[in-house]
């Protein structure tokens, strides 16, 4: 599964993406020391295995990123690329199975740089050194974080990691985008699509509609709980630009015997307030899209039935069930000149 199997995991693990997701394009660029396991096995999405008898031509398989024993003064580091460049809001350094291989403690640094990272470049503390134990979930806030677009994790003296997890929302540059022919998916997650609120997520989190691509499991979307009372699943989600919505993809690749039953879209153009009082108003905002019926494993195109901008969306599903992906395709818009 995508969602977090520790229920001690804070609010930010499922209100934020992770931006060090390779689907987002993210990758290390660079390791001290990557002799046990590689850099890049720290960022996959799927959580950590151990697989017992499991060698390799290095000795016992992690999952995970693994430096070797260090016997030289200094410590070893990972540098990450950030597929874009974003605002960090908490981190998780998880070093699940590694017991007595974990180090110590660690810390995280970030730039923000056109290029890659070298000799000169001035790295700014994210969080300063922490702590670590074996085989647990380090989840830490990152307030007032800088936007980034490298983040550096150094760990002392060494040893192995096995996840990194940097939630965040991207930060994209609207500056230069006008509204033209080609449509724009406003809620991707590349461009600042945000999910601000959703009343369940007990299989997958919202977040997932958003990544780029199609599910490559059932495990790779959003899902709910069977529901077993009146109503129906739902979640509001924040456009990375203000926009006219054109057209609606709603694809339940993966989903068969769990598919909703329905669909349907809310929007409007909200000014203030907070999640809490946004996911409020939600409930009475205009239809883009009436109840729809939707069928399983596949990509269902509809024709968006507001023509004025809107900021947000509520995504509702009848009564629940699983969702990979929802792009929402349109034009970004000047609310000023709009009115």
């Amino acid at each position: 599964m995508l969602i977090a199997a520790d229920p001690a995991a804070p609010e930010f693990t499922t209100r934020y993406l992770n931006l060090a997701d390779p689907r987002l394009g993210t990758t290390v660029i660079d390791t001290s020391d990557a002799f046990f396991a590689p850099g890049p096995r720290m960022l996959n999405p799927e959580p950590a295995v151990f697989i017992p008898g499991k060698y390799d031509a290095h000795g016992k398989w992690m999952d995970g990123w693994e430096s070797r024993r260090k016997r030289t003064p200094g410590n070893d580091w990972a540098v990450i690329r950030l597929g874009h460049r974003g605002r960090l809001v908490g981190v998780d350094i998880d070093t699940s199975h590694f017991t007595g291989n974990f180090p110590p403690a660690a810390s995280l640094e970030g730039c923000d740089s056109d290029g890659d990272p070298g000799p000169d470049t001035r790295w700014h503390t994210l969080l300063p050194s922490v702590g670590l134990q074996g085989n647990t979930h380090h989840y830490h806030a990152l307030p007032d974080a800088p936007a980034v677009t490298h983040v550096r994790l150094q760990i002392y003296p060494d040893g192995g990691v096995a996840r990194l997890r940097l939630y965040g929302k991207v930060e994209r540059d609207w500056s230069g985008v006008q509204a033209g022919p080609e449509l724009i998916d406003l809620i991707a997650a590349e461009n600042g699509g945000l999910v601000i609120s959703a009343n369940n997520q007990h299989f997958g989190p919202a977040s997932t509609l958003l990544l780029p691509g199609r599910g490559v499991t059932m495990g790779d979307g959003w899902e709910t709980r069977r529901r077993r009372e009146p109503g129906n699943d739902w979640c509001v989600i924040a456009l990375g630009h203000p926009g006219v919505i054109e057209r609606i993809e709603v694809d339940t690749a993966h989903f068969k015997g769990n598919f909703p039953d329905r669909c349907s879209l809310l929007g409007a153009v909200v000014r203030g307030g907070t999640d809490t009082s946004i996911t409020t108003q939600s409930m009475f905002w205009p239809e883009l899209l009436a109840p729809q019926p939707l069928g399983m494993d596949q990509i269902h195109t509809f024709t968006a039935g507001l023509t004025t901008p809107v900021t947000h969306v509520r995504f509702n599903i009848f009564p629940d069930g699983g969702v990979s992906r929802l792009r929402l395709f349109g034009r970004p818009a000047n609310l000023r000149a709009a009115g």
